[in-house]
């Protein structure tokens, strides 16, 4: 699996580093970024979902391939 943040859309909410520090990480002006080039280790899939859901702003996606 995949994680994705779209830069375009995230206004720095950041409640997916907040959810997941392990996945996504924030710069100097709030603006997320994912970790590991997005690649999601299994144990924290479920983690990664909830941060689509949670992200106001829908700029994270997930993709079930590791491509």
């Amino acid at each position: 699996m995949r994680v994705r943040v779209d830069a375009e859309k995230c206004q720095g909410h950041n409640r997916c580093f907040a959810r997941s520090p392990q996945l996504f990480d924030v710069d100097d002006y709030g603006d997320a970024h994912e970790l590991n080039d997005g690649l999601v280790p299994a144990e924290l899939e479920d983690e990664a979902r909830l941060a689509v859901k949670n992200c106001p702003e829908r700029a994270i996606t997930v993709s079930e391939d590791n491509e």
